[in-house]
């Protein structure tokens, strides 16, 4: 396992961290890595999703007029 070390950490932030870990029966340690893997998981699938976008955007044929989703909810309400 890799090792962080962590020297200009406010005292609020390592406050903060340390009553989290408490709450959650975690040590310090667990606590970090876990917050650490969720924030770099989240960015991970945050480049998946525009990605994907992307992809989708780029299926769209170029210079054809696409309706605006509220005209197509509206009409859709009318029904």
């Amino acid at each position: 396992m890799m090792q962080i070390v962590l020297e200009h950490l406010d005292e609020a932030t390592f406050a903060n961290l340390s009553a989290l870990a408490k709450l959650n029966r975690l040590s310090l340690e667990e606590q970090a890595e876990r917050i650490l893997t969720e924030a770099v998981d989240m960015r991970v699938r945050r480049r998946r999703r525009v990605e994907s976008a992307d992809r989708i955007a780029a299926m769209t044929p170029k210079g054809v007029a696409q309706t605006d989703s509220v005209v197509l909810l509206r009409e859709d309400r009318d029904q």
